[in-house]
């Protein structure tokens, strides 16, 4: 995060004192340093008004002032909830002000008489330093909004692929670290036997009993071994003697540190699309 010399010289200065001679010294020393964008007032009752129309990035303050001195200047600026920074320059002659006005918010301080080269010296690092701050204000600000409109986008996402898998199958699942399942949709408990979400006393899952234990088999190895399966065929027999056929399809799911999490995947029953094919 750099500054250039002219995002220096362009920033908004307020000079805030109540002799005219000091104001326009200062305002000439900032002339000849470049400064282009330089205002000044000899009213400090104007300056919190000032500073909530215009944000300066440096307000050269004045301590001592009649009927409203340095000091109350700068409690009437910490009451602008828009900026908890406050970007003063204090001007003093009086060396015991300086540890007081630092305390008050202050971040630097002017002594007079002026020392012309200090003076340049402190506005200019001064507002190096503000500006790289409003930089990385903004760009906190950026960021968080970047992430939220990040983190809708991977909502609109989800919800598009979720929607897009229940069109082309029975169901839904997804399942955590060990196994149980989290989220369904479609007709599960009525197709696996399953109930989601556990009873006093019962386990995450129930299943039915009758299913083909090889190819159950298989489907759990690849679940174990965190790979992603496609259209892997599993079935089961019920009481009755009828057979029930499925096909699922899954991937593992990882979060944003590579740790496994789960797995999600579709799933369909396939029992009726056999009989349909060997229907005459």
């Amino acid at each position: 995060m750099k500054l250039s010399e002219s995002d220096i010289l362009n920033a908004s200065i307020l000079i805030v004192d109540d002799q005219e001679s000091n104001v326009t010294l200062l305002e000439r020393l900032l002339s000849e340093a470049g400064y282009t964008n330089v205002a000044s007032t000899m009213n400090p009752e104007e300056v919190c008004a000032l500073h909530r129309k215009n944000c300066y990035d440096l307000i050269l303050l004045d301590l001592q002032m009649p009927g409203m001195d340095g000091f109350q200047v700068m409690e009437g600026l910490k009451t602008n909830a828009a900026e908890s920074y406050l970007p003063v320059l204090v001007i003093t002659a009086q060396p015991g002000h300086k540890l007081r006005a630092l305390q008050a918010g202050a971040k630097d301080f002017i002594s007079k008489p002026f020392d012309l080269i200090e003076v340049r010296t402190r506005i200019h690092n001064m507002l190096e330093v503000r500006l790289l701050y409003k930089k990385l204000e903004n760009y906190s600000k950026e960021l968080e909004q970047t992430v939220l409109e990040r983190t809708a986008e991977l909502r609109e996402s989800e919800a598009r692929f979720r929607s897009l898998t229940e069109l082309a199958s029975d169901w839904y699942w997804e399942q955590d670290e060990n196994g149980n399942f989290t989220k369904v949709s479609g007709p599960v408990l009525e197709m696996l036997g399953i109930r989601v979400g556990p009873l006093e006393g019962e386990a995450a899952d129930r299943r039915v009993e009758g299913w083909n234990e090889k190819e159950r088999a298989e489907l759990q190895a690849a679940i174990a071994a965190r790979e992603p399966f496609l259209d892997l065929v599993f079935s089961r027999c019920n009481p009755d003697g009828t057979q029930q056929k499925f096909q699922v399809s899954g991937e593992p799911m990882f979060s944003q540190s590579c740790r496994f999490i789960g797995y999600r995947g579709i799933g369909m029953e396939i029992t009726s699309k056999d009989k349909d094919a060997v229907t005459p």
